[in-house]
């Protein structure tokens, strides 16, 4: 039987706080910089140590998204942000910058880095070249079939996680950027990761 997995977006601690509460096994939230949520209430970077010490006391999982594509100018900081995390004890860090991922993935070798949606993984071979570069995660396009998920599960040593609700963008997974252009702004979703 595979190991399952519910994984809660988190915006700030109050929503954190109400997902821990109802049973999440992990959580994931973005800062005020590096996040495709942007736009949206996160938790700042003076509540993240509170936030990543609330989830470790109550055996709940903690991901970081640094989730958008990181300009070198931007580089330096990000990966401040992601050490600071790290000593923390943040558990992942959910990443779509391949650049900024092979760093994290090369520097901090025993913390898991999960390919974001937004890296477009839509069939096995690019989870596979994600496997290759040592990611630990791959977060799936959502508009695979249960059978898809199911091939590429048995097909890669990767941990698989898949959205199950929400993703309400109009675009393809993990063209958010084009969907935020279009509509305003990506939606948050609920996540399961399912391990082989």
């Amino acid at each position: 039987m595979p190991k399952v997995e519910l994984l809660a977006p988190a915006g700030d601690l109050d929503c954190l706080k109400a997902a821990v509460q109802n049973g999440a096994d992990s959580v994931y939230f973005g800062v005020d910089k590096f996040n495709a949520r942007i736009y949206a209430t996160n938790i700042n970077e003076n509540s993240l140590k509170d936030a990543i010490m609330y989830c470790k006391l109550r055996n709940v999982k903690t991901h970081l998204t640094l989730n958008t594509l990181i300009k070198n100018s931007e580089f330096e900081d990000a990966v401040k942000l992601a050490q600071k995390a790290y000593e923390f004890g943040i558990d992942a860090i959910i990443v779509q910058d391949l650049g900024l991922a092979k760093y994290l993935i090369n520097n901090f070798p025993d913390l898991p880095i999960h390919a974001s949606t937004q890296m477009t993984a839509h069939n096995l071979q690019g989870v596979l070249e994600l496997e290759k570069i040592g990611f630990k995660r791959v977060v799936l396009a959502r508009e695979f079939s249960i059978d898809e998920i199911e091939y590429i599960c048995h097909n890669t040593n990767v941990e698989i996680e898949t959205f199950i609700h929400g993703a309400l963008c109009i675009c393809y997974s993990g063209q958010c950027l084009f969907s935020s252009a279009v509509g305003g702004r990506s939606r948050k979703s609920w996540s399961m990761c399912c391990t082989l």
